[in-house]
């Protein structure tokens, strides 16, 4: 077995695609956290030979996170109180990052940041991060990185539509505790909207084998559970035209197989209108089976799904765009290889 190039920490691991793709460049993964316990299912009977899963980071000791070289994180977006950090700089006090960011997921990276001191970390959020609370949140996010745990700081809008059928940006962050080369702009990506839908369908021919529920007989035909009810469709077309009537954009979205998909979302369980595959014809569409949804977000077949379908979609929809993050894990590595051989070379000069 290759010995790993480094080890890493995953946080709010969701059901590990972030994992996926460090691992991917030699990446080894020595702590998880994910407080969410249908996604712990999921990502432990993936990762059979892990560690044991932490629940919810706030209520760990950042003594009891093993030291590390790298940092994932896939936090979720929160307000910070600005008022209070304005009051402080009145006052003229030191507020710091335990000031700042108090409250918000973000403060428990920065406090595992500031102690560990790990060489670098991948931080992952929603593209809206950016301009949240009039551009307060990335500000203070920026400057707690930056400025006061003294790391390098670049970032990037990605969009999987390089690599998936899907219209999903998001704001990835990299860190590097000393200066490297690093330069995101030149992370080459592929041409979007290449790859449709075709590519993650199930063909109901008998070229794939049937799954579980999802699919069955001899040509693998989408189970009929997946179809929406006359009642529903009628419903969903009744409420775009209305909002199309108003000058609205809401309402379903209907996918073929040259088509690229919106977002999917962890609320696509509820009716699953944000992308609903056209059967033509005349017939009502249906959802995307959970396989299809794992093959949306870049797992492929052998990646298991162990939960109720209600739950697949919800972990579908908070996942990462796995051959995204492989793209810019590929990217990180040899700034990381770097730093981590200069930290040696140092050491045993010492």
């Amino acid at each position: 077995m290759q010995k790993p190039s480094f080890s890493f920490i995953d946080l709010f691991a969701g059901i590990g695609g972030l994992r996926m793709a460090i691992e991917s460049v030699g990446g080894k993964c020595i702590y998880s956290s994910e407080w969410d316990p249908y996604a712990q299912k999921i990502y432990s009977a993936n990762f059979k030979d892990t560690h044991c899963i932490a629940g919810d980071i706030q209520e760990i000791d950042v003594g009891e996170i093993p030291s590390h070289d790298f940092m994932t994180a896939g936090f979720p977006c929160q307000p910070f109180s600005i008022a209070g950090v304005s009051k402080a700089n009145a006052l003229g006090r030191k507020h710091g990052f335990e000031h700042a960011t108090q409250g918000t997921l973000f403060h428990d990276v920065a406090r595992i940041i500031a102690f560990h001191r790990p060489a670098g970390f991948l931080l992952e959020n929603v593209k809206n991060l950016l301009n949240h609370d009039k551009g307060r949140t990335f500000s203070i996010i920026r400057s707690v990185l930056q400025e006061e745990l003294g790391y390098e700081f670049h970032y990037r809008i990605i969009e999987a539509r390089h690599f998936l059928p899907q219209r999903r940006p998001r704001i990835i962050i990299v860190g590097f505790r000393e200066p490297t080369g690093f330069d995101f702009e030149t992370l080459m990506l592929p041409e979007k909207d290449k790859v449709t839908m075709s590519s993650i369908l199930h063909p109901e021919d008998g070229t794939e084998n049937p799954e579980a529920h999802y699919t069955t007989g001899q040509l693998a035909t989408v189970n009929p559970k997946y179809v929406l009810t006359e009642k529903l469709w009628r419903y969903l077309v009744a409420y775009k035209e209305k909002h199309s009537l108003a000058g609205n954009g809401f309402g379903y979205g209907l996918v073929g197989p040259n088509d690229i998909a919106r977002t999917l979302s962890a609320r696509y369980y509820k009716d699953g209108s944000e992308i609903l595959v056209d059967r033509g014809n005349g017939l009502t569409p249906r959802r995307l089976t959970p396989r299809e949804c794992a093959r949306l977000m870049g797992f492929d077949d052998n990646f298991l799904i162990p939960v109720s379908d209600t739950r697949a979609y919800k972990a579908f929809g908070n996942s990462v765009a796995v051959p995204v993050f492989r793209a810019v894990a590929q990217h990180i590595k040899p700034h990381l290889t770097a730093l981590r051989a200069a930290q040696i070379n140092t050491i045993a000069a010492e």
